[in-house]
């Protein structure tokens, strides 16, 4: 099994910034994978939910791999979120990522067409063999309308190279025989690190990333951080993700543009609790807001 540090402890689902004409634009990735280094970051998955995965055509996916190992701050963790409902797509998605040389990839539960156990398993045997990197596993039955429980997470560990599961299932918080837990929302991964589990794929990060650090590094302060943080990881949540954290990023002066149809921005009234809890933590008085 892979040791933590090849992977990270806060890993954070680093968002996909567009143009005015919601292009990628790639020098606001680049500004963003290193305000993220910078600020207790030491993994980042690409692509993934809250990069806006479902709207990006494949040319701009790889593209981003591509851009993310090329212009990796030292010491950080790229992966590569590369899962897909259609298995010979999850397939390429991860020869892709494998061949452009990041450093392990994140392979979500295969959505909207509910595969059955043996489904999973044939599914996710294929998408391993298409890597010689760490395989995590992302169980998130809100957005795929399937869970994986437990005892199928153990039978999925003993395929070879599939390491950690991101586990966005409370319910499901547990030790896996064979695997390490990733942390799937903010608000469990104190609960996480206190398993002595692996840390966290994270979205509050982008804007309290040293203090979900300080959550790995001064234990005795966790519980005592995460309940500071409760607000604002709710407010990151106000409405489908990744609009109310690309409106933070913009309101403490790290402008990431908008978001993809059928994703819409931040109304008014979402607007005013993501202010209101950036506020509340003193970040807009920090940015000079």
């Amino acid at each position: 099994m892979a040791a933590v540090a090849d992977i990270g402890t806060i890993i954070t689902a680093i968002v996909t910034p567009f143009d005015e004409h919601l292009q990628v634009d790639e020098e606001a990735f680049v500004a963003t994978l290193r305000h993220l280094a910078a600020n207790g970051s030491d993994g980042v998955v690409v692509c993934g939910t809250t990069g806006e995965a479902p709207t990006l055509e494949t040319p701009e996916t790889l593209r981003l791999f591509d851009l993310a190992v090329a212009e990796r701050p030292e010491g950080m963790a790229i992966i590569a979120g590369t899962g897909s409902n259609d298995t010979k797509h999850a397939i390429h998605l991860t020869e892709a990522a494998t061949e452009r040389g990041v450093d392990a990839v994140l392979s979500v539960t295969p959505y909207y067409n509910k595969p059955n156990r043996r489904g999973l398993k044939r599914h996710f045997e294929e998408v391993a063999r298409a890597t010689d990197k760490p395989v995590i596993l992302y169980n998130i039955p809100g957005r795929t309308a399937l869970d994986m429980p437990n005892d199928l997470l153990a039978e999925l560990a003993q395929i070879d190279r599939i390491e950690y599961v991101k586990q966005a299932n409370a319910d499901n918080l547990a030790k896996v025989d064979g695997l390490r837990i990733l942390a799937g929302n903010d608000d469990l991964l104190a609960d996480v690190l206190d398993m002595g589990e692996a840390g966290g794929i994270l979205v509050a990060s982008h804007v309290v990333g040293p203090e979900m650090r300080r959550m790995v590094d001064e234990p005795e302060h966790r519980r005592e951080i995460h309940e500071s943080l409760s607000e604002l990881f709710a407010a990151l949540f106000c409405t489908a993700s990744p609009a109310p954290v690309k409106a933070a990023l913009a309101m403490i002066g790290l402008p990431v543009g908008g978001v993809r149809l059928p994703l819409v921005e931040v109304d008014e009234e979402e607007a005013a609790i993501v202010r209101g809890a950036l506020e509340r933590h003193g970040l807009l008085q920090t940015a000079g807001a």
